[in-house]
């Protein structure tokens, strides 16, 4: 099968198509042919190994795993003996995780992944969009308990986690400011904002908010000090290592809960937003799509930290036509 592959840490250009083995499912696993994939900030820092820290776990001085992708769509080809929640034909979409993988044609997931029906009524490329954002957003806004009538700040909130960030906090009953730029002050509202503050033209202000949602690493501390409440919560969503420092000074010294770490990937969560998006309350939110022959350039692109939603990579463009 095709798959696109690093043998070593560097810029996109280490991404390579390549020729490799077929995977083989075990007794417990299915084959899934894929047909989309999606690149998220997690790819192109697991590319580049940044922070270098990265190396500890995917390898001190090559990459242990060399196909990148955790988030993928497609079409069960085969199952393995034991499995019987899965047959061929089933579209499904999903998550593989710290296994990566997904910059392939085909994939073996466990039969109780992180896996569900594909929502009918989305292409492949919109749904394997969904769940990078959709996971990180559920688990932070989950862990920050977002109750009805709080008022949320979303920082990044046109990126993949801050669009599902709207959404969902909006189906929580929060009331949402969003932050971003003048690009994207359109299609944050949208989503749902009550209000959008254009970085670029406007400090943040607010009225206390009783959380801020740091979804990009960026949020400029005298921000938070001036508008978030007492006892707040902050979610460090995207931090780098000066803004956890800040955080949990600021957790000691102002009283902030501070809520930060990877966040945990869940069947059920793949088949609650599943579930939204087919009645219609969620929306994929895509940029851009790729062929897998440019997944370079899709990585470069991902990288400059301008993109609207999610960017999609299209590994078989022939399927991805069925039921857009």
């Amino acid at each position: 099968m095709r798959a696109v592959v690093y043998t070593k840490y560097g810029p996109p250009e280490v991404l390579q198509l390549k020729e490799v083995d077929k995977p083989v499912p075990k007794d417990n696993e299915i084959l899934v042919k894929i047909v989309a994939t999606a690149v998220n900030a997690a790819d192109w820092r697991l590319r580049k190994a940044d922070p270098v820290a990265v190396k500890l776990f995917f390898g001190l001085t090559r990459p242990k795993k060399t196909i990148l992708g955790g988030v993928l769509a497609g079409i069960v080809e085969s199952v393995g003996c034991d499995v019987k929640r899965w047959k061929a034909g089933d579209e499904v979409f999903g998550s593989s995780g710290m296994n990566m993988g997904a910059y392939a044609e085909y994939i073996c997931l466990p039969e109780d992944g992180v896996v569900a029906l594909k929502p009918f009524n989305l292409s492949y490329v919109e749904a394997a969009t969904v769940p990078f954002g959709g996971h990180t957003a559920i688990h932070f806004l989950r862990k920050a308990n977002i109750q009805p009538r709080q008022k949320i700040l979303i920082y990044g909130a046109s990126g993949a986690v801050g669009t599902a960030a709207i959404q969902l906090a909006k189906l929580y009953g929060a009331e949402v400011t969003g932050v971003c730029s003048t690009a994207n002050v359109e299609m944050v509202s949208s989503l749902g904002a009550d209000k959008v503050i254009d970085y670029t033209k406007e400090e943040i202000t607010g009225d206390n908010y009783d959380v801020i949602f740091d979804t990009v690493g960026k949020i400029p501390y005298e921000a938070v000090k001036k508008t978030l409440k007492k006892k707040g919560t902050w979610i460090l969503g995207g931090a780098g290592v000066t803004q956890m420092v800040q955080g949990y000074w600021s957790g000691l010294s102002r009283g902030y809960k501070i809520i930060s770490g990877l966040a945990l990937e869940k069947e059920d969560d793949i088949r609650f937003l599943r579930e939204l998006i087919e009645k219609g309350k969620y929306k994929a939110v895509v940029d851009k799509s790729y062929p897998m022959e440019q997944l370079s350039m899709a990585h470069s692109y991902v990288e400059k930290g301008h993109k609207k939603g999610n960017v999609g990579v299209i590994i078989d463009e022939t399927l991805d036509t069925i039921n857009k």
